[in-house]
């Protein structure tokens, strides 16, 4: 008698792996392909004008090392202001003799340079916050056909030419900036080109400062009317293609399906509408003030540089700004032409009902309607199938024991990696040991999550491989239908495995009734050549004649190929949204706090998208029984075991992804105290030895470094509120020599001061004008308590007593800035203590010395006490971290006034 041989686990992944493998190198290819770099700026054969990178290139290298950190506020900023102004007029006098060689052609570039003061309401991380700019400026360049009607209608290009205070900002947004002035230097050049509507390019100078160039063009620029949709430029990184993430109708959706290099899924779009990544963008301030839709697009990839010392053009990968100019340029031509959807949007737009994502390079777009339709077809044809099957997996209680499996696989492996990151963080103190690497929590956390999947499986095996497959796809069909008629367009990934999943199971339905044993003419039952191949058997007549007669041979196991075939999609697209979602939240976890939950967060994300991924894992072990599941437990924990061994051991940081640290020298103008504040915006181990290093090294002798609770009354770190929040500081005792004073005499210091300042006792009210004097500071921030009932920041202050924070930016050289109010006077008797106990309104203030920046001011350096302090401290620090410390340091004063 021949028996029936199976292949056992080992044989079958061997079989599997080249697909294991494969697929997902494929994804990443597709996903993270660059164009190669163009330098020429005119195409050697066609003579005609094309993108080039390498111009692209010099652009973002000029204002980022060149000019420098250009800070708004700073010498470096007005000096970048300058630069782009003049090239805006360049541009305009070559679009004016191309026009002149073209006679006919219609086509017509106007420059303008933008400068006002203005203020505006900034709420951010449950903060609320108010801004102030004087004398900012923007540069606006905008190509149309010269036609009153050719300009009724615009799309606006928006990037900024400013860089915050720790970066020099070569990728954000010096890049970008680039990409616009190479895009209108090809529409200029290219023959013919006639804009059907306009196009406007801004130029913002100042995002930095939380928005305030794109605000002081949406309210008061004379063209803001015209603009009917935007095309946000920005970066969040150096490396791999912009990613779209944001989309704000279903026209510039499909808008987006021009370029020639799409990026971007509804997946993305959805995470970041949340406010989950707490991050903003210019967009905000044109959907807000204009009420127009549009897409923000950015780089994203090794966003470890983001705000960081190294965002320099030395490490934008080659071919990123190949690719952002082409898909912009592209999307340029669209709106601009006949075809463009620009004059619908002239009387608004509706939120995007529409399902969008990339798959293997390909844009796919269609509505939610169709989607639901499709979705619930695919539910349908899911249940049928399964009611279908018949055989002992597809009884009731089966199917009800193979849908809790394929649950508590996917809440096991949850627990798995949670549990791994609670070992690592709480009991070994070694969290976010994977933070060097995109993909390191992969390798921590995958085991972990197969180890907690299995573990589950435990108690309930044996389950029927085809039920439990069956389990799976009613599982994600219905998730797919449910959550499409609930709104969520993401739902779309679980339509994807559905149907893969569908397909393979039947696929081998299919095949299994061609291939069912036929008898010949001498009673023989014959074996199809698809038979022979169904799991891998090497099956005889005798072996099917035993089996053909069993229940369980119609519908236990299925063939190999079912899991080729089903893992396709799965294993595609949760590469794609794997990738995806590390190279985003791995690094972040750096700048998002102590408090933030960091490990769990990367854990639960390696967790629920591996499960995803290889959803066939839960069928696949039970494909082999219990002693096989057994044998996976243990191996999976010891794979547990090492690799929390190997990871308990890594450096969390090193000079190519590095730590971020604050540190503020303060001079106090009431005390004369000076004070150094430490701060990092992450909760890897290791900060507090490193402070009381810094104390040992820099601070007073005998005076140990003070923890800081962060709050809404300490002000140390008001000029980065509220991002302030993030913060864990530190505060040390600076030696002070008994002969200095502040270098600048008492007429330029810092002042906030009362004037025109009225009681009217019968209203129980106080008007006044709050002055704010700063000259040599920036960014400089008031902070005080009160009952505002108007002023000239907003219409609409807290009806309550609260604490108010307003932050100033201004250009290089101004000096003053107001806010005029009217508060209730007295405070009420509840007021918060430290505001109450004074005979007038008390005042936080702080600024920070444009001249005392590090290493912004490196190279200009005066010699004064804070600059001797930054240099000795940033060579301190480099020597005793090897370099994976990015150190900001600033000089600031503060102080506190009654007025």
């Amino acid at each position: 008698m021949v028996r029936t041989r199976q292949w056992g686990p080992v044989r079958s992944l061997l079989a599997l792996a080249p697909l294991l493998i494969g697929f997902p190198w494929l994804a990443l290819k597709h996903q993270y392909s660059l164009p190669t770099p163009i330098v020429d700026q005119y195409d050697s054969i066609t003579s005609r004008p094309q993108l080039s990178e390498a111009t692209i290139l010099q652009y973002a290298r000029h204002l980022s090392e060149d000019i420098g950190y250009r800070t708004p506020g700073t010498r470096e900023h007005a000096l970048a202001d300058a630069w782009m102004t003049e090239k805006a007029y360049q541009l305009k006098e070559e679009c004016e003799r191309v026009v002149a060689a073209q006679p006919g052609r219609k086509l017509q570039c106007e420059v303008w340079r933008q400068e006002g003061s203005g203020s505006h309401r900034f709420d951010m991380m449950a903060a609320r916050l108010y801004k102030r700019y004087v004398n900012l400026s923007n540069i606006i360049i905008r190509l149309s056909d010269g036609t009153d009607q050719g300009k009724v209608d615009a799309v606006l290009i928006n990037s900024h030419l400013d860089s915050t205070l720790p970066s020099p900002g070569a990728a954000d947004d010096a890049l970008s900036v680039g990409v616009m002035i190479e895009c209108v230097r090809v529409f200029v050049n290219t023959p013919g080109w006639e804009p059907k509507h306009a196009a406007i390019f801004l130029f913002n100078n100042a995002e930095e400062s939380l928005q305030d160039g794109s605000h002081l063009f949406s309210t008061q620029h004379p063209i803001a009317s015209t603009v009917r949709a935007v095309i946000n430029l920005e970066a969040a990184g150096t490396a791999g293609p912009e990613l779209l993430f944001q989309a704000t109708s279903h026209e510039m959706i499909q808008a987006y399906s021009h370029v020639p290099r799409p990026y971007g899924t509804i997946f993305a779009n959805e995470i970041f509408s949340s406010g989950v990544l707490l991050s903003d963008t210019d967009f905000r301030q044109f959907e807000y003030y204009l009420n127009v839709t549009g897409l923000d697009m950015a780089v994203v990839g090794n966003s470890y540089l983001y705000h960081m010392r190294g965002d320099l053009v030395e490490n934008i990968e080659a071919g990123v700004a190949q690719h952002m100019a082409e898909n912009t340029f592209a999307l340029i031509d669209h709106l601009t032409s006949p075809a463009s959807p620009l004059p619908a949007l002239a009387s608004g737009y509706g939120r995007p009902r529409t399902v969008f994502f990339t798959f293997l390079g390909v844009f796919f777009v269609y509505s939610f309607r169709t989607a639901k339709v499709l979705y619930s077809l695919l539910f349908i044809a899911s249940c049928v199938l399964v009611r279908s099957a018949g055989g002992p997996s597809a009884r009731g209680a089966t199917m009800a024991k193979a849908l809790f499996s394929v649950i508590l696989a996917g809440l096991g492996a949850l627990v798995g990696a949670n549990a791994v990151a609670f070992m690592m963080q709480r009991v070994l103190g070694r969290g976010m040991s994977w933070f060097k690497g995109e993909f390191e929590p992969l390798i921590l956390y995958g085991p972990a999550a197969m180890c907690g999947a299995l573990l589950t499986q435990l108690p309930l095996a044996p389950v029927p491989e085809r039920a439990l497959l069956h389990a799976q796809l009613l599982a994600c069909a219905f998730l797919a239908a449910a959550g499409q008629f609930a709104g969520v367009g993401s739902s779309a990934v679980f339509f994807l495995s559905a149907v893969s999943s569908f397909g393979a199971l039947l696929i081998d339905r299919v095949t299994s009734y061609l291939s069912a044993p036929a008898v010949n003419n001498a009673g023989i039952k014959m074996i199809n050549t698809t038979e022979k191949m169904r799991d891998g058997d090497a099956k005889g007549v005798e072996g099917v004649r035993n089996n053909v007669d069993k229940p369980e041979a119609k519908g236990g196991s299925v063939s190999l190929w079912t899991y080729a075939l089903g893992q396709t999609i799965p294993l595609l697209t949760g590469t794609q949204l794997m990738s995806a979602t590390l190279i985003v939240f791995v690094p972040l976890t750096g700048r998002i706090g102590s408090e933030a939950p960091a490990e769990y967060i990367i854990a639960s994300i390696v967790a629920l998208v591996g499960s995803y991924m290889l959803n066939f894992t839960t069928p696949f072990v039970h494909r082999f029984g219990l002693p096989v599941l057994r044998k996976a437990v243990i191996i999976s924990l010891l794979v547990v075991g090492v690799v929390m061994a190997v990871f308990a051991r890594k450096d969390v940081f090193d000079k190519n992804h590095q730590k971020r640290l604050f540190v503020l020298h303060k001079e106090d103008l009431n005390t004369r105290e000076q004070h150094l504040h430490i701060a990092v915006a992450d909760g890897a181990p290791g900060f507090d030895n490193l402070v009381h290093d810094i104390t040992a090294h820099f601070g007073a002798d005998g005076v140990p470094p003070k923890a800081v609770v962060m709050d809404d009354w300490n002000g140390d770190w008001d000029m980065l509120y509220p991002f302030s929040a993030f913060l864990s500081p530190y505060k040390i005792d600076l030696p002070l020599d008994p002969a200095y004073d502040a270098p600048w005499p008492p007429e330029e210091q810092f002042t906030v001061s009362a004037v025109n300042d009225t009681l009217d006792v019968s209203k129980g009210t106080r008007t006044m004008t709050l002055k704010i004097d700063h000259p040599g500071l920036m960014w400089t921030v008031i902070a005080f308590d009160a009952h505002v009932l108007e002023w000239t920041l907003d219409d609409s202050p807290p009806e309550e007593f609260a604490r108010h924070h307003i932050k100033e930016a201004s250009f290089y050289g101004t000096d003053v800035w107001t806010v005029d109010m009217t508060i209730k006077w007295p405070p009420p008797p509840n007021a918060h203590p430290r505001s109450s106990d004074v005979d007038g309104l008390r005042v936080n203030f702080i600024g920070i010395q444009e001249k005392r920046m590090w290493p912004a001011k490196k190279a200009e350096a005066d010699g004064s006490q804070a600059m001797r302090l930054f240099k000795e401290f940033d060579a301190w620090l480099d020597e005793r971290t090897g370099g994976s410390i990015d150190v900001l340091l600033m000089g600031c004063v503060s102080g506190e006034v009654v007025v």
